[in-house]
């Protein structure tokens, strides 16, 4: 491929712009039903709705099916959808590939949108918009875990970030909001060539790096660094760049925690999309604790599903669009290869890391939160460490003295059926969208939550409770702090300002 010159990438992205080309004009021009659809990956009401588009329309028509799904077009119907750029400039510059009388796209470039501002992404075309087998160097595009490491960025103004493994650029692009300078780094040489497309069509400048790991920013530190990286757990073969690393198992995912310590700026933040190898008989826990040993950073671990290795294995090879006769030999000798490691199972996550302040022994939790309206986000990744940090800070007595408020949560009570009617047996109070934003409660620590409302120190509820209870306030107070400490770890309780 020969990538596109500044020139041709502005005309191309001015074409865009005067389609329409954005994610509101898509979804314009589809309506909801098509539009939802198409998220879903069923395109024929998407075509059904383009081929049925106005006049005025066309242009939009065209690109939604020429490099959304990968239909071909005729020669005529693509030349008027880009009047700026020829279409023998386009194919010459591996956007586009003629056949005969027809057209289709090489390149994905799709509209994206991080909520207030309009992206365009370029990637190639994935295995279910193009026949046979996924290129070496294939360059993925917007996915379920960029979108997933993306949400989980936290969003604060800093320096200096990286993007290690940018592939197409797509956290490159949400970074380009708060970060003053950008380098972006890759082992692949198409996936730097597609992200410094991306970076040009959405006017953006990013210092693009060819190299493995950190070797490109060799004694460089950033305030924050994010990383989707080549995890998938195989044998090490390198079959397709976009996933495998190379390194056999787990130990790209590993290198990468042992190492990203020492790019960090004090105070800074790293997010990592990773695998982990669980072996029978092991916790996963053990294994990734094991990779934070001796980095003397804060670390929040979150898995967020287990997969068994047929499923696992069955994900990506549908992933890479190879025939079902190669999917069952490579299938076959990747599961062999599970067995002989004792492999049960490939946990699946998102570690968030920071560095501590000097002199702090690094808190480093792991936990499993797999509930689908419980997503790790960049404002609660803030307020783990946050939180993680006033507990650090606030000693018991400081604690007695605080004025403490309850978050909006809601209380949910399981209850059983017996001789007297509905009988309660457990009750939790739940933080909505909050990951893992639960705890049990009983019926002092149900009055405790109702009472903190910022307005009276906790040591005083206390004793309110105690009296009312006839028990001693001492004692309450002690069983209670560890039970408020988990509260406020969980977001459910915070310090009143």
């Amino acid at each position: 491929m020969s990538t596109p010159d500044a020139d041709v990438v502005d005309a191309i992205g001015a074409d865009l712009r005067s389609a329409g080309f954005t994610t509101d004009g898509v979804a314009e021009l589809l309506g909801a039903d098509a539009h939802a659809a198409l998220g879903r990956g069923a395109w024929w009401p998407v075509l059904r709705v383009t081929r049925a588009a106005s006049a005025e329309r066309q242009r939009l028509a065209v690109m939604v099916r020429l490099l959304l799904l990968g239909t071909e077009e005729s020669r005529e119907d693509v030349e008027a959808a880009f009047p700026s750029v020829s279409l023998q400039t386009l194919t010459a510059h591996g956007v586009l590939e003629l056949n005969g009388s027809t057209v289709r796209a090489v390149l994905d470039i799709r509209p994206h949108s991080d909520g207030t501002r309009d992206f365009w992404v370029v990637s190639d075309q994935d295995a279910a918009v193009r026949r046979g087998p996924l290129r070496h160097d294939h360059v993925l595009g917007i996915g379920g875990a960029s979108v997933s490491l993306a949400r989980a960025v936290t969003r604060n103004p800093v320096g200096r970030a990286l993007d290690l493994g940018t592939g197409c650029g797509i956290q490159a692009l949400h970074l380009d909001a708060h970060c003053d300078e950008i380098v972006a780094t890759d082992t692949n040489e198409r996936a730097l060539e597609l992200a410094a497309m991306t970076a040009r069509l959405n006017g953006m400048s990013w210092d693009l790096r060819h190299g493995s790991l950190f070797e490109p920013v060799a004694g460089e530190r950033f305030d924050l660094i994010v990383s989707n990286p080549p995890f998938v757990v195989g044998s090490g073969a390198r079959d397709y760049i976009y996933r495998d690393s190379g390194l056999a198992g787990d130990a790209l995912c590993q290198s990468l925690i042992e190492q990203v310590g020492d790019h960090l700026l004090p105070g800074g933040t790293a997010h990592i999309m990773a695998n982990w190898i669980v072996r029978e008989g092991h916790d996963w826990q053990d294994r990734v604790r094991g990779w934070l040993a001796g980095t003397g950073l804060y670390a929040w671990v979150v898995q967020r599903e287990l997969a068994d290795p047929v499923s696992y294995v069955s994900l990506w090879l549908a992933d890479a669009g190879e025939d079902l006769e190669r999917q069952a030999q490579r299938g076959g000798q990747w599961l062999d290869w599970f067995t002989e490691q004792g492999i049960a199972g490939i946990g699946m996550g998102m570690i968030s890391l920071r560095v501590p302040r000097s002199g702090e022994p690094p808190e480093q939790i792991l936990e499993e939160i797999t509930g689908a309206d419980e997503a790790v986000t960049g404002a609660e990744v803030d307020a783990f460490f946050a939180r993680r940090a006033y507990l650090r800070d606030t000693s018991d007595d400081a604690l007695l003295a605080a004025r403490l408020s309850t978050a909006p949560v809601f209380l949910e009570a399981q209850s059983l059926p017996g001789p007297e009617g509905w009988q309660e047996v457990g009750a939790a109070v739940r933080r909505p969208g909050g990951p893992a934003a639960v705890i049990g409660v009983d019926e002092v620590l149900r009055a405790l939550l109702a009472g903190c409302r910022g307005e009276v120190p906790l040591g005083t509820l206390i004793q309110l409770l105690a009296t009312h209870h006839g028990v001693d306030a001492d004692a309450l107070a002690q069983a209670a702090l560890p039970e408020v400490r988990e509260a406020i770890g969980r977001g459910i309780l915070y310090q009143a300002e």
